[in-house]
């Protein structure tokens, strides 16, 4: 869009709406100016300046003379102003000068490169899509391993010659498992390994017993995308083409269909309608039980529960339980007859907020944008306020 524009002023290219953010909404250690740096993003700026750093869309805009108000650039200056009685940020200028940088080179919303991986080749599919997904069963020449070039035979794919599909590799099975005696369902993730057979799990979306005699659920099967082939040959097995992989192909991957548009390309930071119940975080970036700002995590709701990209949450730790040994000591009756008196769970605690980027039917993708303390499995998600 500005490239078609013959001229651009960086004076006039952000500005606070009508109802501008008012003073308890600022940080009380908010810079007056701030320079823009190379690798900031809008949500990075905005919490200089605003306790909710999730509010930016709702008080910044564009001036008339620029359609796209989220355009600023490395080296531009923010100033804090007060505009209509509110406080606010606009950019300043020392007049008027053409915008000469590229559009890829513009500050965005939130580090896509931190998200690449999670946009391009993760997926989550239900019990019933995945299991009913084509599989390969042999490579070329009876190799153990195919690469770009080699065929690969797939049982179960209903095909035509030049078709173009995409092998994924299965990864973990999120699942949930009823709570005792009324209390929250659990949620739980499994690494799985085709090659042992890990991937022919019996649940079905619907629950069913486990060896406990609970109600288990499938939330979802991740998957990875390891490559890209072509049908040469329709059949029972076909015959594929690798043209791109980024590992080694092998019997027991899986094909499924190259997704037209995979993923969001922009979002749209802001506090979610509703918060759905029993949220929490499911599992982390490369398997770790903690992780801080800027890594992913997997989260136990979807789009099926309301979950919308660009939602952001709040994150708590739940807090431990403790034995008060002050009134109830070691060793002392008061202590045997009253054991769950002598118990005390602790407050919950604030740790960070997660933005939501991208969401399957039960599951979804965050990334945390900032935080206090380490995330880890099984915090639990509530509203930003």
């Amino acid at each position: 869009m500005l490239k078609k524009l013959p001229a651009v002023f960086a004076g006039l290219l952000v500005a606070l709406t009508a109802f501008a953010v008012g003073e308890s909404e600022l940080r009380s250690d908010h810079p007056d100016t701030y320079t823009v740096k190379r690798g900031d993003t809008l949500w990075d700026i905005s919490a200089r300046f605003l306790k909710k750093p999730w509010l930016w869309p709702e008080i910044w805009q564009a001036n008339p003379q620029v359609e796209n108000p989220h355009l600023i650039y490395p080296g531009d200056v923010l100033n804090l102003s007060y505009l209509g009685g509110g406080g606010g940020v606009k950019l300043g200028t020392n007049g008027p000068r053409v915008r000469r940088e590229p559009l890829d080179e513009a500050i965005k919303p939130i580090p896509l490169k931190d998200l690449e991986q999670f946009l391009k080749n993760m997926r989550v599919v239900d019990a019933d899509t995945f299991k009913a997904l084509p599989h390969v069963v042999g490579t070329e020449e009876n190799k153990l391993r195919a690469v770009n070039g080699n065929l690969i035979y797939v049982r179960n794919l209903d095909a035509r010659a030049g078709d173009a599909f995409v092998v994924v590799r299965p990864t973990n099975l999120y699942y949930s498992i009823e709570g005792k005696r009324g209390e929250p369902p659990t949620t739980h993730v499994r690494p799985l390994d085709p090659l042992r057979g890990e991937n022919k799990m019996l649940w079905r979306n619907n629950p069913v017993k486990d060896l406990f005699g609970r109600n288990a659920r499938v939330l979802g099967y991740e998957v990875q995308v390891i490559g890209s082939v072509q049908v040469t040959r329709s059949g029972n097995p076909a015959s594929l083409l690798v043209t791109y992989s980024d590992f080694e192909i092998r019997a027991s991957d899986l094909i499924m269909p190259v997704e037209d548009k995979p993923y969001d390309s922009q979002y749209l930071p802001h506090a979610p309608d509703a918060v759905p119940t029993s949220f929490n975080v499911l599992a982390a970036t490369d398997a770790v039980k903690v992780v801080g700002p800027r890594q992913v995590v997997a989260l136990s709701r979807g789009a099926s529960d309301g979950v919308e990209n660009g939602e952001v949450y709040s994150i708590y730790h739940p807090g431990d339980t403790v034995t008060d040994h002050y009134k109830y000591p070691e060793s002392s009756a008061r202590k045997f007859f009253n054991p769950n008196d002598s118990k005390v769970t602790l407050p919950e605690e604030f740790v960070g907020h997660v933005m939501i980027f991208r969401t399957f039917d039960r599951v979804s993708y965050g990334l945390i944008m900032d935080g206090l303390k380490p995330v880890t499995l099984d915090d639990t998600l509530r509203g930003p306020e």
